[in-house]
């Protein structure tokens, strides 16, 4: 099972591909949070998620139409435009590897817990770090719990989960997950001798890997260590950490 973040970046182009539309697995826990947001004024989106005015705006306007029909037609996976998308670059998978993404890969929300990449999704903005919501929630990741990773926990069965999520999307299921079937991986850009991860390759490269595992139909770890997308290469597996290294 493969774990990605989502995007802050959405499209509205129309996506015509073999991928049966499906239910988000918590639907009614997404529509409970858009209901409680709906009640913010656009000022008070605009604080609770540090956005612009006009994204506040948006917002606003998508939670107070959040059941309208038309916005419940596409699927999440075509919808993701930010850097690990664009890499993964789903539109040039063949059918096969589509059907296998879908069973194989979730993007976790903030909003939707997670997506299966052909769930229909509402857009949205709403980090999963974001708290004091309203409805007295605290934190999204107290009102999760462990609600994610047992159902990902039961869609991923016996297989190892492979951690290319950021730390604030992870960590709604990290601590209820067992680590010994997590993966992580760490994607380094080495210049004059200093190893640094330099955000915008290492989101670009999670993509490429996530479309690495996918179109290799990988499941355990040592094919991992031939990946060498955008001059990446295998430097060392540290228990379940794989560490890359790109030089510039």
């Amino acid at each position: 099972m493969i774990l990605i973040s989502p995007a802050k970046r959405l499209s509205e182009q129309p996506v015509n591909r073999k991928l049966a539309l499906t239910e988000p697995a918590f639907k009614s826990d997404a529509d409970k949070l858009a209901k409680s947001l709906s009640k913010l004024s656009p000022k008070d989106i605009q604080s609770l998620m540090n956005v612009s005015e006009e994204i506040a705006r948006l917002n606003h306007e998508r939670y107070n139409n959040w059941n309208a029909s038309t916005q419940q037609e596409r699927r999440a996976i075509f919808q993701f435009e930010g850097d690990v998308f664009k890499n993964l670059d789903v539109q040039s998978l063949d059918d096969n590897d589509l059907e296998y993404m879908n069973k194989n890969l979730r993007i976790l929300s903030g909003i939707y817990g997670f997506l299966k990449p052909s769930d229909s999704m509402n857009p949205y903005r709403l980090e999963m770090g974001t708290k004091s919501l309203p409805e007295n929630i605290s934190s999204l990741y107290d009102f999760w719990g462990d609600k994610v990773a047992n159902k990902i926990k039961k869609d991923a069965g016996n297989d190892l989960i492979f951690n290319l999520a950021s730390d604030e999307y992870f960590s709604v299921v990290k601590n209820y997950l067992d680590s010994t079937k997590v993966v992580d991986f760490k994607f380094y850009t080495e210049k004059n001798g200093t190893r640094k991860i330099i955000g915008v390759i290492a989101k670009r490269v999670r993509g490429e890997m996530a479309r690495f595992l996918i179109s290799q139909r990988i499941k355990t770890l040592d094919p991992i260590k031939k990946f060498n997308a955008m001059g990446f290469d295998f430097l060392e597996l540290t228990g379940n950490e794989f560490i890359f290294v790109q030089k510039s």
